[in-house]
């Protein structure tokens, strides 16, 4: 049976994951850019804790909780880029060959 912690901490869990699927699904696409460079330094720092939690001394399941903590945030920080160098690409200028 889960303990008090537990719950509470999944309890936490759960409500962050529906509030942040409501305010994802609420931004213009207009903003996607700017909010994903956050988005990616906020990975970042995830990507440290991971890094923390997977290399400590804890049980074998906080290991390998903190290594797919790591590779669902580098998911994130390279898709993130990926986002950000396509639209930023749509706002250079196109080469025009002279004619």
């Amino acid at each position: 049976m889960l303990e008090a912690p537990a719950i509470a901490a999944l309890t936490i869990l759960v409500l962050a994951l529906f509030v942040g699927v409501e305010v994802i699904s609420k931004v213009p696409p207009l903003l996607h850019t700017p909010l994903m460079s956050g988005s990616n330094a906020i990975s970042g720092i995830t990507i440290v804790g991971a890094i923390l939690a997977a290399g400590t001394e804890h049980a074998a399941l906080a290991k390998w909780l903190g290594f797919a903590a790591i590779v669902f945030a580098m998911i994130n920080v390279v898709g993130g880029f990926l986002v950000t160098n396509r639209m930023l690409a749509m706002f250079k200028p196109k080469d025009r060959k002279a004619d």
